[in-house]
């Protein structure tokens, strides 16, 4: 166990970080196939959300939700696919996927459909602007669109 929060490496290698809530750091899965966003509290060897502090966890059920909120409404999803799973990365995290009806997997999972297929920088730029735009509960800092380190 350690005091200090790192985000799990293979999250480092397949995020951009965007930016962070009180609790957690926003992170976008680097697939355009999905408007892909995961939350990580940042809170050192967290691997269930009842390890969080009762408060804790109230505040991570109230950035996910905002977050799932303001997604639906900024990309106009059909669904969103919110998961904390944990199988292959065990640090806490919970996925927020924008589905539509037409995305490549609809309506299966998008878990094993297909490789992901790394952003653009164009598009990485697109997703920045809504954000900011979008997310005004959301400190956006110098990492903001870089891989996450």
């Amino acid at each position: 166990m350690t005091n200090r929060f790192e985000l799990h490496p293979r999250l480092q290698q397949d995020c951009i970080a965007i930016g962070r809530f009180e609790l957690c750091r926003l992170l976008m899965m680097n697939d355009q196939h999905y408007p892909w966003f995961i939350l990580v509290p940042e809170r050192a060897d967290l691997r269930e959300c009842y390890q969080l502090a009762k408060p804790e966890r109230a505040l991570l059920c109230e950035e996910s939700c905002y977050l799932a909120e303001n997604l639906a409404r900024l990309y106009h999803a059909d669904k969103m696919n919110i998961a904390a799973i944990g199988n292959l990365v065990p640090q806490l995290h919970i996925h927020h996927i924008v589905r539509y009806q037409t995305d490549p997997a609809w309506p299966a999972p998008v878990w094993g459909f297909a490789p992901a297929l790394p952003h653009t920088a164009q598009q990485i730029n697109g997703h920045l602007a809504l954000l900011r735009d979008g997310l005004p509960h959301c400190r956006f800092d110098g990492s903001f669109g870089q891989p996450d380190a």
